[in-house]
């Protein structure tokens, strides 16, 4: 089989993004890295997207954009301008006339006040489709960060230790949820205008792609009026899975034994066959009721053995339990070496960023 060069999927699009912080651009990166030519346009009185000043202690303030804006504003073009410029209108609205797509999160009322709506788009491009981003819907005046959502939809209530506060993840997950949901709603769009000839508005709230996304605990909720508490890395529904381990090594291993199979093949190769027909741990209910002595039988094993000795005794351990790495550790793997993507910047500095395409389509 051949492999598609992702690069040329969508070279024959036109990409105008509107967009700052971190849902939209990353949609319009997403695009980029599929061969889109994407004009970012950047509002000049703000000093463009708010993430170019978004620097950590280590970056110093000669840096041209922070490692944060680098994150997903891979290969495109950015354009600072002033869209109250009569002149500068006129020219985008020339753009619109050949653009495909746009992606825009203005404040709420903005875009029909700028002019740059889509209902002004759509009469100089029938076309051209138009995808937005809000809070908590197109109607709703109301901002909003990602942070907020993670706070009001549940996420920072279930995400933390069993005794400790709530906590927020550690990246910026709704607008990455938000993104997806923009990107299939677009590539929809797309598919529509191939039969219909016709464009189309898709829009997207962080509040409705977080709830979207709460998947089996908000299932476990809605179905027995169980409310999901803090865990951990704990899951409410299989044990043990998401527990963590350390070996005589000191390396943290959390398990990761999704099947009944795997409980077995675990129990083996730590020496704990006993407890596959013991009642308290045989099936996945009696473990997730018993589970506080089942880690403990479980860690008691595992401290007497080394990853490298746990190895020999079953070369597929990481499929039941794996180690928990840094960053570090990650790029190190060749895997994740081939997803960095990497950029010559204006003052000739050299920007790395992950890819946000990690498919591959063979024919």
């Amino acid at each position: 089989m051949n492999t598609i060069d992702n690069h040329s999927i969508f070279s024959n699009l036109r990409i105008l993004e509107f967009s700052s912080v971190l849902a939209g651009p990353a949609v319009g990166m997403f695009f980029a890295e599929l061969g889109a030519q994407v004009i970012k346009l950047e509002n000049i009185h703000a000093g463009g997207d708010i993430t170019r000043n978004w620097k950590m202690s280590a970056e110093g303030p000669s840096t041209a954009a922070s490692a944060y804006y680098h994150s997903v504003n891979w290969n495109k073009e950015s354009r600072f301008v002033d869209l109250c410029d009569e002149q500068v209108k006129s020219d985008i609205y020339e753009l619109v006339k050949q653009t495909d797509i746009v992606i825009a999160n203005f404040r709420y009322g903005s875009a029909e006040k700028l002019g740059m709506d889509y209902n002004t788009f759509k009469k100089i491009n029938q076309g051209i489709l138009y995808g937005s981003i809000s809070a908590y819907g197109k109607r709703d005046p109301r901002p909003g960060f990602d942070v907020s959502m993670q706070a009001e939809t549940g996420w920072a209530y279930m995400n933390g230790e069993e005794a400790g506060p709530p906590i927020k993840m550690p990246v910026a997950l709704i607008d990455i949820l938000a993104a997806h949901q923009l990107k299939e709603g677009l590539l929809i769009g797309l598919m529509n205008r191939l039969k219909t000839g016709k464009g189309s508005e898709v829009h997207v709230s962080l509040f409705a792609a977080s709830i979207a996304t709460l998947a089996n605990q908000a299932s476990n909720w809605l179905n027995l009026g169980v409310l999901p508490e803090r865990k951990g890395s704990k899951h409410p529904n299989i044990a043990p899975y998401g527990d963590i381990l350390n070996t005589k090594d000191g390396i943290q291993m959390m398990l990761t034994t999704g099947t009944q199979g795997q409980f077995v093949q675990l129990c083996d190769t730590l020496n704990l066959s006993w407890m596959i027909t013991d009642p308290n741990y045989k099936t996945n209910a009696s473990r997730l009721k018993h589970r506080s002595a089942l880690i403990e039988k479980l860690q008691a094993q595992a401290s007497l053995f080394t990853l490298q000795e746990l190895e020999a005794r079953d070369p597929k351990i990481k499929s039941l339990m794996s180690p928990i790495q840094n960053l570090q550790q990650v790029f190190e793997n060749p895997e994740a070496k081939s997803m960095v993507l990497r950029q010559t910047e204006a003052d000739g500095s050299e920007s790395k960023r992950v890819a946000t395409v990690a498919f591959k389509i063979e024919e």
